[in-house]
């Protein structure tokens, strides 16, 4: 015989020839050499040696273990002691009771929705995660969830968890703050076929998300073809010098034909400008001659001008001068101090007649 001793915290199951007969307690044990005694820590989980079912079938060790049955499609979240220890994929588990607080919570992992009362932080433990995958939607975004090619709703700002699965889940994201599209190199002709390029800018705003992304494909692709359009609807309604005098009115053009495209496409817009018109080579050239012949036109005019109203001066004051003696006098003393300011010294002779010289000199005869 041999002796075999059950402490605390310990359970002993018994077998004979292999076969299992009862559990021991703590105590102190005498068995027969067919008879063997295999002993558990109730403190850790208990792996059976033999088929669980069967070790079940006895009443006192059904009654002193906690059985966990974890379907196909579940996972189970083991807590002891109030700490997350494992996570159980489908089998079946046992744990003693007593010694440990246990706590079990199971979770159906074959949805998309996670409905079990399982906190964040659980979500994102490190063995939480493989079964989870997670959206985060930031602030100035809009979004809308698929679930298996099917729209389920509209997503507010913030963070979102489901439970990871053959099930096809796709979030659609749009960026809900003002955007600028580029309108660049458009070549269109005029009404009197002038070929332009004109780059030009828009500003837009995802409004209605549904409309964007479930009810029209690559919104901003078709908000594109519609300005182009747009743009070359209005400049071909004109000549070449028509649409540079009426460039201003472009703008309140294409916003209102615009208006109706964008709302079928949930966006609003909020500006649109010309940022340049580029001419052909030789349109350049000739309108860079026109801009010269005018501006020496304008020259010209304004020295003829100048020549008019001089010459209209001088015979105005000829005029006083021949009506007014004083005026006479007054000039001969100007031409003498003119004269003197460039001399140092003046000889003057002649008999008298100084004056009337100087008077053939600058004062030219009418005839």
């Amino acid at each position: 015989m041999k002796n075999v001793k059950v402490t605390a915290y310990q359970v002993g199951l018994v077998f004979k020839n292999g076969v299992y007969q009862r559990m021991l307690n703590k105590g102190s044990y005498w068995f027969w050499s067919n008879e063997t005694v295999q002993l558990f820590d109730i403190t850790k989980p208990f792996n059976a040696p033999v088929e669980l079912n069967i070790l079940l079938k006895d009443a006192a060790l059904a009654e002193a273990l906690l059985v966990l049955d974890v379907k196909d499609n579940e996972i189970a979240l083991h807590y002891k002691n109030g700490l997350l220890e494992a996570v159980f994929g489908a089998g079946r588990y046992a744990f003693w009771k007593g010694a440990v607080e246990y706590k079990f919570i199971k979770a159906d992992i074959g949805k998309v929705e996670i409905t079990e009362p399982v906190d964040r932080t659980v979500l994102l433990h490190r063995l939480v995660a493989p079964f989870v995958r997670s959206v985060s939607v930031e602030s100035f975004e809009k979004a809308v969830l698929f679930v298996d090619g099917k729209f389920v709703q509209i997503l507010q700002s913030g963070v979102y968890y489901w439970w990871k699965n053959s099930i096809a889940v796709h979030v659609g994201k749009v960026d809900a703050r003002q955007q600028q599209l580029e309108i660049n190199g458009q070549e269109i002709l005029t009404k009197d076929k002038a070929a332009l390029r004109i780059n030009a800018w828009a500003q837009y705003q995802v409004t209605d998300i549904e409309k964007a992304l479930l009810q029209n494909k690559e919104y901003d692709r078709q908000l594109y073809v519609a300005f182009q359009l747009a743009l070359r609807e209005y400049v071909a309604g004109f000549g070449f010098d028509e649409l540079l005098e009426k460039k201003e009115a472009i703008t309140p053009f294409i916003l209102q034909s615009i208006q109706k495209n964008a709302e079928a496409l949930g966006i609003l817009v909020n500006g649109f400008g010309i940022r340049d018109i580029i001419l052909p080579g030789d349109v350049k050239e000739i309108m860079n001659q026109v801009l010269i012949a005018e501006k020496k036109a304008q020259a010209n005019t304004i020295m003829r001008r100048e020549e008019t109203a001089c010459t209209r001066s001088l015979l105005n004051t000829a005029r006083l001068m021949e009506e007014n003696a004083m005026l006479w006098k007054l000039k001969e003393m100007e031409y003498v101090e003119k004269i003197a300011d460039k001399i140092s010294n003046i000889s003057v002779s002649g008999n008298g007649v100084l004056i009337e010289q100087l008077k053939d000199i600058f004062v030219p005869n009418k005839q």
